[in-house]
């Protein structure tokens, strides 16, 4: 046996996935299904697998995206080549989610690409977990690829990506791709969202096995077939309305082995084209990705305040002096202030630069404050005193 190869499963134990240590959580027992979502009606484990596995199953859900679906589809079907072409190495499947738009059409359009309706949504299943579960029970391929209609690929990522897990040997692979921002509200809100992501849940630890810490981008996400059904697949997080954060944590929890970091070379994506649906998209998320929600609106409420106050406090107080002549004469309460206000602004911006945004983007985030403040609130508010979120015409109660 070659050292590439994982080796048999010994009695008792799970077997390895990729080469990887057996996981710790679970009864002892030689059938990992007893515990990997086994009980969820409809699993993979109801299912027969293919007769023959082919290299990957791309899996994109879409509901009403005829403004982003083409661009997307373009990006993957163009990948296909002679040593990796669609159709006989990899399959490429839109899920339909009872759109009311082209979004059917346009998949329709491109050859290669295989169009199925999302199953009927039952109760205690989001929108997006049913869409590409529908989708994931018949997936072909060896590895399963979850990305969205708003993602535009780099040309080779696909294949790239899954030499990138083997080589890191993990079952789950997840980017965190460059985001195209348009118009003011956006460029200046998204590098606040995205700078304290990247300092909640810096890549590096999320992808050490050692470190409890889990996150994963549903705008790509690559996981083994392997590590998915000892995941339980999607009908493990079926009322999750952050799926992927939750699959990671499961995969962090069963010892899959999960790798993420931010990937502008890999991919890009537009998550929204309009301020309300921004609005609607982080009232949905942001209290889910930050527990502290309420008290960051705080912090980022004072930020504003701060960049934007001191330095009008200090022009009102620039001739207050504490002293009428020595050293202290040229420490007026106009000068302290602004000390403050640089000292302020050298945090900040070392802050926003986390985000991977362009350096505009960041130099005017602070424009953006209020609004974060904002949206971190209302999220607070909607998670947890109604208890409740929408988001494209649906509403999921917690």
């Amino acid at each position: 046996m070659s050292k590439n190869e994982p080796e048999s499963p010994r009695p008792g134990l799970y077997k390895p996935v990729l080469g990887l240590a057996d996981p710790a959580e679970g009864p002892p027992t030689t059938d990992w299904r007893d515990w990997a979502g086994k009980t969820a009606p409809g699993t993979v484990f109801d299912q027969p697998e293919p007769v023959e596995l082919i290299e990957l199953t791309v899996i994109v859900p879409a509901r009403n995206e005829e403004d982003s679906l083409g661009a997307c589809l373009q990006s993957l079907v163009s990948q296909s080549e002679g040593v990796f072409e669609l159709g006989r190495d990899w399959e490429l499947v839109v899920v339909d989610d009872d759109s009311t738009d082209r979004t059917a059409e346009i998949a329709r359009g491109f050859a290669g690409v295989t169009l199925m309706q999302a199953g009927e949504l039952d109760q205690g299943w989001t929108g997006k977990a049913n869409a590409v579960w529908t989708a994931a029970r018949k997936a072909r391929g060896r590895w399963l690829l979850f990305t969205d209609a708003d993602t535009i690929h780099e040309p080779g990522d696909l294949h790239r990506a899954i030499h990138e897990a083997t080589r890191h040997k993990v079952g789950m692979l997840s980017y965190s791709p460059r985001q195209i921002v348009t118009g003011l509200a956006q460029r200046s809100l998204m590098p606040l969202v995205f700078c304290e992501l990247a300092l909640a849940y810096p890549p590096a630890k999320v992808s050490d096995p050692a470190q409890h810490i889990a996150a994963a981008n549903g705008q790509f996400l690559l996981i083994e077939r392997e590590a998915y059904r000892r995941l339980g697949g999607h009908a493990s997080v079926a009322d999750k309305v952050l799926e992927d954060v939750e699959l990671a944590y499961l995969a962090k929890r069963r010892r899959v082995g999960l790798r993420f970091r931010y990937a502008d070379d890999a991919l890009a994506a537009r998550m929204y084209r309009g301020i309300a649906a921004m609005v609607e998209g982080w009232s949905k998320n942001l209290a889910l990705l930050f527990n502290n929600a309420l008290i960051l609106a705080g912090w980022r409420a004072l930020d504003f305040v701060l960049l934007f106050g001191l330095p009008v406090l200090a022009y009102l107080f620039w001739n207050g002096r504490f002293a009428t002549h020595g050293l202290f004469a040229y420490l007026s309460a106009g000068w302290l202030l602004i000390l403050v206000w640089l000292r302020t602004l050298f945090r900040f911006y070392k802050r926003v630069a986390k985000s991977n945004f362009p350096f505009v983007d960041c130099l005017i985030a602070p424009l953006g404050l209020p609004l974060f403040a904002v949206l971190l609130y209302r999220s607070w508010f909607q998670h947890r005193i109604l208890k409740r979120v929408s988001w494209k015409g649906r509403e999921y109660r917690d």
